[in-house]
């Protein structure tokens, strides 16, 4: 039997407002859509209504960020393709990370909201982390250390030259 403990005083933290500054100058997605040097910031796609940035501290190797080009924080403040669009590419960088680096799997997610880990909680964003057996060792728990095998320019190089190709490939739509 599942038993409850009530405390209906820590009600104030559901009802604190959940809105995002106006100010989006800690934002590192819009500083990087406002810049000029892709390759500086790690963006590797610019879409319509999304982009896609390599993590700058990946869980593994081709850890990538999705996110609409609106400063948004839920998904609830998302409509038409600014919500739909992010989807799509969620799965092209998928099918383009199979080809490069197969991995046997993936963890594909958002955190939406500070209390639910989002380390960004103005601009939703989803994660794309590539995942293979066996890629959870004792370095992360005993050593409090990820070995990630390939640098983020490498990475960006070739993903961004996968990119280019694909651009030949069928449209995702």
């Amino acid at each position: 039997m599942l038993d409850r403990i009530w405390a209906p005083w820590r009600a104030q933290y559901i009802h604190q407002s959940t809105t995002s500054p106006a100010s989006h100058g800690g934002c590192f997605f819009c500083q990087a859509l406002e810049a000029s040097d892709d390759r500086a910031h790690y963006l590797v796609l610019r879409d319509q209504f999304s982009v896609v940035m390599l993590n700058r501290y990946p869980y593994n190797n081709g850890h990538l960020l999705v996110a609409p080009r609106v400063h948004r924080g839920t998904l609830a403040d998302l409509e038409g393709e600014e919500l739909i669009e992010p989807v799509r590419v969620v799965r092209r960088m998928t099918i383009l990370l199979d080809r490069m680096l197969r991995p046997q799997g993936y963890n594909v997610g958002l955190n939406q909201g500070k209390s639910a880990g989002a380390g960004l909680p103005g601009h939703l964003h989803w994660h794309i982390v590539p995942r293979w057996d066996g890629d959870t060792n004792f370095m992360p728990i005993l050593g409090e250390t990820k070995v990630i095998v390939e640098s983020l320019d490498s990475f960006y190089d070739r993903l961004i030259e996968e990119l280019r190709l694909d651009v030949e490939a069928p449209a995702y739509t």
